[in-house]
């Protein structure tokens, strides 16, 4: 009962005592470290093919098909994506979380050393893979536009020049290159 009265008899006391409490509960509050999810990798492999000047259509038959009938051979897959543009193809594969990403690696590097014989022979080069996380956003997003160059010279320059010396740069894992108008002209 007295340790009460202490704080009834000295009321100045008490709110200091009251506001020392709420400032110290707010500082670390403050300092706790929260995320919005938990940081998961998920084993996700992307595998990218291209043939200059093809179709989308063509770049869906002749070459996303053979790789996504040879990359669905792997087990343990939970979602594969793909995705034909002129001239590429990107497939996505995720895996299970209990899959280990470099054994998969393995696996989709084999799956794709087997599928190559159902690949068109004028591919300038064999389809690659990575390794990539979903929830990892573009660190840095580059825009170029030219009032004397046509979109095509910009789309080269940013292509042969930008994106190399950019994928040369430590620690960058993956450069892509976009764009044009529906226009033609801007």
């Amino acid at each position: 009962m007295k340790l009460f009265a202490l704080f009834i008899e000295r009321p100045v006391a008490t709110t200091l005592l009251s506001v020392a409490i709420t400032l110290c509960g707010v500082l670390t509050f403050m300092l706790l470290p929260i995320a919005p999810l938990p940081q998961i990798d998920f084993p996700v492999i992307k595998v990218t093919a291209s043939l200059p000047g093809s179709s989308p259509e063509t770049m869906a038959s002749s070459v996303a098909t053979p790789l996504e009938l040879a990359l669905g051979q792997i087990a343990g897959i939970n979602e594969m994506t793909s995705n034909s543009s002129l001239g590429n193809t990107n497939i996505t594969r995720e895996f299970e979380l209990d899959k280990d990403i470099n054994s998969a690696a393995r696996e989709v590097q084999a799956a794709l050393n087997a599928a190559q014989s159902m690949l068109p022979t004028g591919m300038p080069s064999r389809p690659r893979y990575y390794k990539t996380n979903p929830s990892d956003a573009p660190i840095m997003i580059l825009t170029l536009t030219s009032s004397s160059y046509r979109i095509a010279e910009i789309y080269d320059i940013a292509s042969t020049r930008m994106a190399q010396r950019l994928a040369q740069i430590a620690g960058v894992s993956e450069v892509s290159v976009s764009g044009g108008t529906a226009s033609g002209t801007y």
